[in-house]
C-alpha cells in the first residue's frame, strides 16, 4: 500500500488512517526497470580513488535485482574481500522520456530518495569494467521513502557506519547536476517512471564488514538503514521450482 511520509514519523494512507513508522515495512521507494549509476561525480572522491575527473558523465548499470529497502541486508558477495560503501542522491524518473534538454528535466523527475552505492571494490579494480564489482544482488539499497521537496543543488550527502560520520559532503560539489545527467542519460536510453539515476558519492569512501550498520542521510530525506551480512550460499530457486 502506498502512503505518504509525514515529517519522518508517522505514514498516511491512501483510505485515511495514518500509522506509525514503526506499525509498518517500507518498501524501496520505486520500482526501477533499470538503475543508471554515474562514477566520479564528485573531484574530491575521484582523487580519493586516484582518478581523473570525466569530462562527460561516466555511467554504468545496476539491475532490479540490486535494489533493496532500508532494513534489509546488504549482501556481501562470496567473491570479493573488500566491500565499500557509497552514499548517494538518487534521481527517481516519474514519466518516461527520451531526448529531454536541460531546461526540462525537473518535470520528468518524481522525487529523490538515498542509495548506497555498494561496491566490491577489489573487483572492479581487478575487471576491465564494473559489472561484477557494482550490480551484485542487494548492491542498491534505496529509501527511506521518496521526497518531491528536496532542492538538489544544496543537500547534504553524509553517511555513518556504526553510528560513525564517514561521509559528510553536500550535492553543492557535483560535477554534473541533476538538470544535466537528466539530459545526458535521456539521450543514451529512454526511462521509465520509477527508473534510478544515482548521481555519484562524495569523499569519504570506505570499507563494510558483515555485522556493520550502514547509514545514508540525504537532506531532510531521512536515514536508509541496512546492516552487511553474507550472501546466501548454495542454489536459489523460485517457489515452483521445488513443486
Amino acid at each position: 500500500m502506498r502512503g505518504e511520509v509525514v515529517d519522518g514519523r508517522l505514514v498516511r494512507t491512501p483510505n485515511g488512517s495514518t500509522l506509525s513508522l514503526d506499525e509498518v515495512d517500507l518498501l524501496p521507494p520505486c520500482e526501477p526497470t533499470k538503475l543508471v549509476c554515474v562514477g566520479r561525480n564528485y573531484a574530491a572522491h575521484a582523487d580519493e580513488l586516484g582518478n581523473q575527473v570525466p569530462t562527460e558523465p561516466l555511467l554504468f548499470l545496476k539491475p532490479p535485482s540490486a535494489v533493496i529497502a532500508t532494513g534489509e541486508p546488504i549482501e556481501y558477495p562470496s567473491y570479493s574481500k573488500l566491500l565499500n560503501y557509497e552514499g548517494e542522491l538518487a534521481i527517481v524518473v516519474g514519466t518516461r522520456c527520451r531526448n529531454v534538454s536541460a531546461t526540462h528535466a525537473r518535470a520528468v523527475i518524481a522525487g529523490y530518495t538515498a542509495m548506497n552505492d555498494v561496491t566490491a571494490r577489489d573487483v572492479q579494480r581487478a575487471d576491465d569494467q564494473w559489472t561484477r564489482g557494482k550490480a551484485f544482488d542487494a548492491s542498491a539499497p534505496l529509501g527511506p521513502w521518496l521526497a518531491t521537496e528536496l532542492d538538489p543543488r544544496d543537500s547534504m550527502v553524509r553517511t555513518w557506519v556504526n553510528g560513525e560520520l564517514r561521509q559528510d559532503g553536500s550535492t553543492r560539489d557535483l560535477v554534473f547536476r541533476v538538470e544535466h545527467l537528466i539530459a545526458y542519460v535521456s539521450r543514451v536510453m529512454t526511462l521509465e517512471p520509477g527508473d534510478v539515476i544515482a548521481t555519484g558519492t562524495p569523499s569519504g569512501v570506505g570499507e563494510l564488514k558483515v555485522g556493520d550498520e550502514v547509514e545514508v542521510e540525504i537532506g531532510r530525506i531521512g536515514r536508509l538503514r541496512n546492516t552487511v551480512e553474507p550472501a546466501p550460499t548454495g542454489t536459489v530457486l523460485d517457489e515452483r521450482d521445488g513443486q
